[in-house]
């Protein structure tokens, strides 16, 4: 049941204990005590609201930031991942495998916030080897959630 409920919530986080029991064949107090208790053993973290930020007045720069770093003695790569998702600017931070350890999402106003914010912030970190910033230029999917609408191809279809 909590599989179901998350899975549900993941994709609809405006989804009500009342909903929920209704999609799921349970009641709604059953609902409501296993929602408390993944929030309280914090598997539910939060309800982000996926906002197409491209449709608003507002101005923001997504960026994907590799870094490689230097693993900390008895800590691996989690000290070192928790000093950089303290900043405001982080939105996400992973661990990777392949050619770098960590990726970095940040939003900003501008690049020129971005790039600060590499420069003067990230980049100086003592555990901190190199990085590599690329700038999102559009989005079309995210969360699951395709953020523009499919086009349908009207060009003729040619046949020998």
């Amino acid at each position: 049941m909590r599989e179901k409920i998350l899975a549900a919530i993941d994709k609809n986080s405006k989804l009500t204990a009342k909903d929920l029991a209704a999609m799921l064949g349970s009641s709604e107090e059953e609902i409501s005590t296993i929602i408390k208790e993944l929030e309280a053993e914090t598997i539910i973290c939060g309800y982000p609201t996926l906002i197409n930020w491209d449709k608003t007045e507002s101005e923001k720069v997504t960026a994907l930031i590799e870094v490689k770093v230097t693993p900390q003695r008895g800590q691996g790569f989690d000290k070192i991942a928790e000093r950089i998702y303290k900043f405001d600017e982080v939105e996400s931070v992973y661990l990777m495998s392949g050619g770098f350890d960590l990726t970095v999402i940040i939003e900003g106003k501008s690049m020129r916030e971005v790039a600060n914010f590499v420069s003067s912030k990230l980049a100086p970190m003592e555990a901190v080897l190199s990085t590599a910033t690329h700038f999102v230029l559009k989005k079309y999917k995210e969360h699951g959630l395709p953020l523009v609408h499919e086009t349908n191809d009207e060009r003729m279809l040619i046949t020998p």
